[in-house]
């Protein structure tokens, strides 16, 4: 069966997508660092979601402040008046989703769940904000990701979970295994390697294709990784370097106007 269509999916191949808001080029999960990569011509945008004590979601990725943060402690313990007294980068201010989602109307947003508890204030937020056709969901833990279908229902995008990705890998080298792949999804979201092995190849995006998936890369740095994926033909590529994505795409003449 193939996949579903999806608004969130529609955009000129291959979509550029700024991951965590270009982490490399720009401090990352922040309002300037997304700003700049609006400004740049971006309209995919890949972040992460936790959520606080007090049910407020947020736009970071590590379970605790201290990595990126002038503050300590684990946000999920936190109420939002504390989170929001940290400075990333010592400089920066943590973001609400909410405010993130409400910035630009014609931006779509990659969402990595962190957290089961994001789910529920998630479909709230995203069913008042109206923007269910411009975000997709994915998630590290296979639960989550049947949790967000289940609440959200067939009219969102959501990322193959790991046990599709596996299914999918191995179905590419058998075909009696492509009944292992139950397709609930729009996009099978990757890393470039998995195990210290390359994970996307030529038979990876076949078995995807088959299945009316597109194959996004993560996480794709160097102009020299960024030209084999898209010489292998894949459908979408995260960066924290958006700057150098965007030159690489020009000069392949496929940088679309965003």
């Amino acid at each position: 069966m193939p996949a579903a269509r999806y608004a969130y999916l529609d955009g000129d191949t291959p979509l550029a997508m700024a991951h965590r808001g270009g982490a490399i080029e720009h401090l990352e999960n922040t309002q300037p660092a997304f700003e700049a990569c609006v400004e740049l011509g971006y309209r995919y945008l890949e972040t992460d979601v936790r959520v606080t004590a007090d049910g407020v979601l947020v736009v970071f990725h590590d379970a605790t402040l201290e990595r990126v943060t002038d503050r300590a402690g684990r946000v999920e313990h936190l109420t939002w008046a504390e989170v929001s007294r940290a400075r990333i980068g010592g400089r920066e201010p943590i973001m609400r989703l909410e405010d993130l989602l409400g910035a630009w109307p014609d931006v779509r947003f990659n969402l990595d769940i962190k957290a089961a508890g994001v789910l529920a204030p998630l479909v709230r937020t995203v069913r008042r904000l109206g923007v269910a056709d411009r975000i997709c969901l994915g998630s590290f833990s296979d639960a989550r990701i049947a949790a967000a279908r289940r609440l959200f229902g067939p009219g969102v995008c959501t990322s193959l979970g790991p046990r599709g990705v596996a299914a999918l890998r191995l179905s590419s080298y058998s075909p009696r295994a492509a009944g292992l792949v139950r397709i609930q999804a729009g996009c099978a979201q990757v890393p470039l390697q998995l195990g210290g092995r390359a994970l996307v190849d030529e038979r990876f995006i076949a078995a995807a294709r088959a299945r009316g998936l597109q194959v996004h890369v993560w996480t794709v740095d160097t102009e020299e990784e960024s030209t084999r994926m898209l010489d292998m033909g894949v459908d979408g590529i995260m960066t924290d370097r958006p700057a150098m994505l965007r030159e690489l795409l020009e000069k392949r003449g496929q940088w679309a106007p965003r």
